[in-house]
């Protein structure tokens, strides 16, 4: 930077020529050289000013927006930060065939307490004991003082809790929201749902996972972010499922039984349009797991896929159809019914020592349910045939539905298959299966002899799977089973316009050591309706049912399991959609009458 000098040589030498006082110069030139300066300095002053002023309103704005976007958002607990992944607490919803919510989730909170935070906890023990009826007050307090700095106090809670909570006023008390299971239809279709549990916790959510039912089985899938959106479709029909269950139970009270279940089948489908199982529960309160006793004895046991019962009679039409598909008979083939039967050292008889023979045929053996004709089919197909036929229809695997419990009711069956077990096999005695497997078995019979899969959740395309039986014969077979109804043990199962077709069983319980119970039954009546055009299967068992309006106790399946199956197809038919068939009224009896 070239300064100015003060006193310029130049100018002084041309002062002093003409007389001027040199020193005026240099004031003037100090002059001048200090207005510069000060100008510089304020340019650089005004300069700060602009930039700090600049600096404050932003700050200003930033506080603003940040007190706004406070004031207009939800107050919070706060947390804790942590390095663990956030719980993902959504689940998908579970609804019927026609978009019905079975299963859905619901907003709630969880209550917590951290101690040291607490003001008053002998008060807030008492006020929580006085809430929550089921917490001691002793046992709280002995926790919200025993060192611990966290505790849980409830996981669920309700709004008007919530309020009770919030009306104490303690700061140690807190609110974690999250995601709950809710069913609201309360105990229907419980046995197909299951029900929930919560897995994972924090006080912000909590993961919801299936614990037992169609929600286990399918928890992956309701478990997925990507799916959380898509609900879960099921192949039940909420209003017919509401139906069975509600026929069913007043079936289980009137015929006295321990407990019961029905399974309603589409048979070209392989869909559950109903399932259901008694006595029940409410998956919302889900009872605790049995740890000792009968299994049976609990609500949550699903008699309809683990419970494993011989079957009886229901599976003579079995050996009937295999018979006729082997070309060994037709429905008209006369067979050796005479009873009683001996094979070596056992003796086979007809139900209370009647004898329908000595000849009847195959139609009649199934009509009248005859255990020596049966036995005599059994014998001209073979061990080795009868198996293969019986693996065929799925009688000798767990049923593959979408239940986590079908899994371990694996039907029972000899590990030796001698001719014995041979003739007592075709009549439902020493092979035991659940009602599913059976209703899975007549449904690939009634649909025309294609093998049928049975599933609980809506199928969009249609079944493949292979023939087990020609459509003459299956068709033959329904025929055969519609006679049981119009003339033989399941007359009480006839239903006007719905033709109903179908094979009663009734099997006395085994004991524990070896052995049968004799006045404990189990009664299962297996129908198929319209037989004329085969839609559905209906499959009701009950577990010890009797009979008891009569003189004595009643125990086969014609007097308990078929009534309540009849009562079953009145109420559902016509919610499937199914219109009755009117017979035409005859002319016979009428005269003319002149006017």
């Amino acid at each position: 930077m070239t300064r100015t000098p003060l006193r310029p040589l130049a100018r002084i030498l041309n002062a002093r020529q003409k007389g001027e006082n040199p020193d005026s110069i240099e004031r003037e030139n100090l002059r001048l050289r200090h207005e510069v300066m000060r100008d510089k300095s304020r340019g650089s002053a005004q300069l700060r000013l602009v930039f700090l002023a600049l600096f404050f309103f932003g700050v200003f704005i930033l506080i603003g927006a940040r007190m706004g976007t406070i004031a207009a958002s939800e107050p919070v607990e706060p947390r804790t930060a942590s390095a663990g992944s956030e719980i993902d607490a959504g689940r998908a919803d579970i609804v019927d065939r026609n978009g019905r919510v079975l299963a859905t989730n619901m907003l709630t909170h969880a209550l917590y307490v951290q101690t040291r935070d607490l003001i008053d906890p002998a008060r807030v023990a008492r006020e929580l004991a006085r809430i929550f009826p089921d917490l001691d007050e002793k046992t709280l307090l002995r926790r919200f003082t025993d060192g611990r700095s966290f505790l849980w106090v409830r996981k669920v809670l309700s709004p008007e809790q919530m309020q009770q909570v919030h009306e104490i006023g303690d700061p140690g008390l807190l609110f974690g929201p999250r995601e709950m299971r809710l069913y609201p239809n309360g105990t229907l279709a419980a046995h197909v749902l299951g029900g929930s549990s919560f897995g994972a916790e924090g006080v912000n959510s909590a993961e919801v996972i299936g614990t037992a039912g169609l929600e286990k089985f399918e928890d992956a899938r309701l478990r997925d972010p990507a799916q959380a959106g898509t609900p879960l479709v099921t192949s039940l029909d909420i209003t017919v499922q509401a139906a069975v269950e509600d026929v069913l139970a007043s079936g289980i009270t009137m015929m006295n039984a321990k407990g019961g279940a029905a399974i309603l089948m589409d048979v070209n489908t392989g869909e559950i349009v109903a399932l259901a199982a008694g006595p029940t529960f409410d998956p919302n309160d889900r009872p605790a797991n049995p740890t000792s006793g009968d299994p049976s004895d609990s609500p949550l046991f699903n008699r309809a896929v683990q419970g494993v019962y011989e079957l009886g009679s229901t599976f003579k039409i079995f050996a009937a159809a295999q018979a006729i598909e082997l070309g060994l008979l037709t429905p008209e083939t006369l067979v050796d019914a005479n009873a009683p039967m001996y094979y070596g050292k056992f003796k086979i008889n007809e139900f209370e020592g009647h004898n329908y023979g000595p000849m009847l045929s195959v139609s009649d053996i199934i009509a009248k349910s005859s255990n020596v004709g049966t036995a005599h089919i059994a014998m001209m197909i073979g061990g080795e045939r009868q198996q293969a036929f019986l693996k065929a229809l799925g009688l000798f695997d767990a049923s593959p539905v979408e239940l986590v419990e079908a899994k371990g009711a694996k039907p029972l069956r000899p590990a030796r298959w001698p001719e014995i077990v041979t003739i007592t096999a075709a009549y439902g005695h020493g092979i035991s299966g659940s009602p599913l497997n059976l209703a899975t078995a007549y449904a690939s019979i009634a649909n025309g002899g294609i093998k049928v899969t049975p599933t609980l959740l809506k199928r969009t395309e249609p079944m493949q799977g292979p023939r087990i039986l020609s459509k003459a014969v299956a068709l033959q077979s329904v025929a055969m089973m519609r006679r049981v109804v119009t003339e033989g043990t399941a007359s009480l199962g006839d239903v006007p316009g719905y033709a109903v077709a179908g094979k009663t069983g009734t099997a006395e319980k085994t004991r524990k050591g070896g052995g049968y119970i004799k006045d404990k039954v189990v009664n299962t009546f297996a129908s198929v309706f319209p037989a004329n055009d085969p839609k559905y299967v209906l499959v009701v068992t009950l577990d010890e049912p009797s009979e008891n309006t009569g003189s004595k106790p009643r125990r086969t399946a014609g007097w308990t399991a078929v009534p309540v199956a009849a009562e079953i197809i009145r109420r559902a038919a016509p919610l499937l959609g199914l219109r009755p068939q009117v017979e035409a009224a005859t002319l016979d009896g009428l005269v003319a009458v002149k006017n």
